[in-house]
This record gives structure tokens, sequence and C-alpha cells, in this order.
């Protein structure tokens, strides 16, 4: 049972994104970043491994059937907690992955309202310049 509960184990761990996958990315954006590692950190199938291990090494235990079970048991949570990090961080990426887009969008509208508002205070200057020019122009004559 042990040899089971190892062999769920192993194929678990055989499952688990490839730390290269998982620390570069080869994308023109942001976004496809995210969307790379999202996909990098997929472990659906480690998840399933780490099930069937979990039910093995529980009925094993019940049945007394470990001569060690202890280091198992910290096998089992180590590729556990692994997991469980891997789930925090896909969690994080789908937020900004939904995230980022909407960034995007608000601040281009605050930069196209930026620019339109200094477009409109560089006409009104253009235009007050050439208000001061016209009341030049009516001193002079007037002398």
């Amino acid at each position: 049972m042990r040899e089971e509960v190892e062999s769920h184990l192993a194929d678990a761990r055989a499952e688990l994104p490839d730390p290269d996958d998982v620390w570069t990315a080869e994308a023109d954006n942001v976004l496809g970043v995210l969307n790379a590692l999202k996909s990098a950190l997929d472990v659906d199938d480690a998840e399933e491994h780490l099930r069937q291990a979990k039910k093995t090494f529980i009925v094993g235990q019940r049945a007394d059937a470990f001569d060690d079970p202890d280091s198992l048991e910290e096998e089992v949570e180590s590729v556990e907690g692994l997991l469980a990090s891997i789930a925090d961080a896909e969690e994080i990426v789908g937020d900004l992955t939904g995230t980022m887009p909407q960034l995007r969008s608000q601040l281009q509208d605050a930069a196209d309202a930026g620019s339109d508002a200094d477009a409109d205070s560089d006409a009104n200057t253009d235009s007050d310049a050439s208000d001061d020019d016209a009341d030049e122009d009516s001193t002079a004559d007037d002398s």
C-alpha cells in the first residue's frame, strides 16, 4: 500500500508545473504573460493524483498497513501544501487577468481626458494671446 501512495505522490509531482514555465514567459503584453502563467499553473491532474494518494493513505493508515505512517503523511502534506500554494497563485493571476485590461482602459480614459484638457487649455491660451494682441492694437490706434 505504501508503494501505491508513493506512486500517486510521484505522479502528482510529475504533473506539477515546470519551474521555468512559471518563471519565464514570452508575450507581447502583461495580459499575455498572465494568461501564459495561468495556463502554466494548471494542476488539475496533480490534484487528482494527490486525492488518490490521500485515499490510499487513509485506508492504509486505518488498516495499520504502514511501518512509518508519519513520514508518508509528511510527504502527502508536503504535496498538498505545494498544490495549495499553486492554487493561491492561480487565483491571484486570475484576478489580475480580469483587472489589468480594466485598469488599462481606465488609465487610457484618464490619459485621453488629460490630453483633451491640455488641448482645451492650449486653445484658451492661444485665444487669450489673440485677445491681448487685439487689445494692444486698439491701444496703439487710440494713440
